[in-house]
């Protein structure tokens, strides 16, 4: 893949309209994890050491009593080991699941939130149906959405998610499916937290289908609607075979039209919120400047 430098969004204040200076995404992370099974991480590990990222792998346990544990309930415990870390760390936290292609210059991407602000749970750098709250005075968007592929914690956000897991422990239990990463949002709003995603995705879910995932109804299939840049190494769900650069253009392009979808059908910011808000010109704008990029 040839490299091109990324592009940026130029952060609105929805008082004064003045540009305002992002921080380095590296240097606002203390620690990075990288959630695996038995996947190879040594790529990604080097990526994110080459972007300045303090990179460390968490492997999923193996125990006598996971025998019958369902694959989200898996991950769920895999997820808590790091909460229980982040949760003691004096910056916010990394998580990466090991399926995740970053863009090029991951590093040097703005940081998607406002560091000094408190009350910040977490913040999807790669999403997956995202919805957009609010804009805040400095452009951040506060929103929604699924997916744990890559996503920022803060210590306090940490603590508290941890009592997730024993709320999914006693239902629906280890041996059930639980949509449990499409309920971060709500969990936190619930103990006074706001959640963020950022401005396009930093990255792209590069895993092959969650069957479990179809079994249920759901899509088996989810990519960054929108990226910052260019991605760093070619997908696992295309790494092996023929034509690979054709087929991942394709698969970006499906990607491309799904999210402009999303936008025009009033899915990413819903007409109910543009009608609460404040500032309904600056999420119409955040929405629009988002989307308006010949990246694929």
């Amino acid at each position: 893949m040839n490299t091109r430098k990324a592009d940026f969004p130029q952060k609105t204040n929805p008082v004064s309209d003045s540009l305002t200076t992002a921080n380095r995404f590296a240097d606002g992370i203390g620690k990075t994890f990288i959630i695996a099974y038995k996947e190879n991480t040594d790529q990604l590990e080097s990526i994110l050491k080459q972007e300045g990222f303090d990179c460390q792998v968490m492997r999923q346990q193996h125990r006598p009593e996971y025998k019958d544990y369902s694959p989200s309930y898996l991950c769920l415990l895999n997820h808590k080991s790091v909460w229980e870390i982040a949760k003691t760390q004096s910056k916010p936290t990394l998580i990466i699941e090991a399926d995740f292609v970053p863009v090029i210059g991951l590093g040097k991407l703005p940081f998607p939130f406002d560091l000094d602000q408190s009350d910040v749970g977490v913040c999807w750098i790669y999403t997956c149906a995202p919805q957009l709250y609010s804009v805040t005075p400095n452009g951040y968007g506060e929103g929604f959405s699924v997916s744990t592929v890559a996503y920022i914690v803060t210590p306090k956000a940490a603590e508290c998610l941890r009592s997730l897991e024993a709320q999914k422990r006693e239902n629906p239990g280890p041996k059930s499916y639980s949509s449990w990463d499409s309920e971060l949002d709500n969990f936190l709003r619930q103990q006074g937290f706001k959640n963020y995603i950022a401005f396009r995705n930093y990255g792209e879910h590069g895993g092959r289908p969650n069957l479990e995932h179809h079994q249920r109804g759901l899509s088996k299939v989810h990519r960054a609607d929108v990226l910052y840049g260019q991605l760093a190494f070619t997908p696992l769900y295309l790494q092996d075979e023929a034509n690979s650069n054709v087929k991942l253009q394709f698969a970006r392009l499906k990607a491309r039209i799904k999210g402009l979808g999303r936008l025009l059908l009033g899915k990413f910011l819903r007409i109910p919120v543009v009608s609460r808000s404040s500032y309904p010109m600056k999420l119409i704008s955040f929405a629009l400047r988002r989307q308006l990029t010949f990246r694929i």
